[in-house]
This record gives structure tokens, sequence and C-alpha cells, in this order.
């Protein structure tokens, strides 16, 4: 199901034992080149002040990581 709409084109480069992703192409692609930036867009789909709220989360782990293995 979840494979439904996996369609498109893979261009691959062969060389020397190694394969190279020379591009890719699909109708149903979810790359948006116009959301593609951290500058945001028309739709400014990422903004920059949601970091803060990741680092805090993330920042808990290390935090408590520290305090289990410092002692």
């Amino acid at each position: 199901e979840a494979q439904k709409t996996v369609n498109g084109e893979v261009r691959l480069k062969l060389y020397k034992g190694n394969i190279i992703n020379a591009g890719r192409r699909s109708p149903n692609s979810l790359y948006d080149e116009d959301i593609a930036t951290m500058e945001g867009g028309q739709e400014e789909a990422y903004n920059q002040n949601d970091a803060s709220g990741f680092i805090a989360l993330n920042g808990l782990r290390l935090k408590q990581f520290s305090r289990v293995n410092d002692k």
C-alpha cells in the first residue's frame, strides 16, 4: 500500500564498481525545490525559530546521558 504511488525514473552512473545517483524524476515526487531552502520561500515551509524547540528537546537526552555517565 505504501508503495502505490512510487513511480518515475532514476539515472545511475556506473564507474569502477561504484554506483552514482545522476538524477531522478517522478510526477509524485515529494521534493519541492521551492521549500528545499532554509531561507524560506513563498510558503515559508521552514521557520528558523522552530529550531530552538528541537534543540531544547534534543538537549534533554544529552543532559541525561551526561548525568548518568559522569558519576
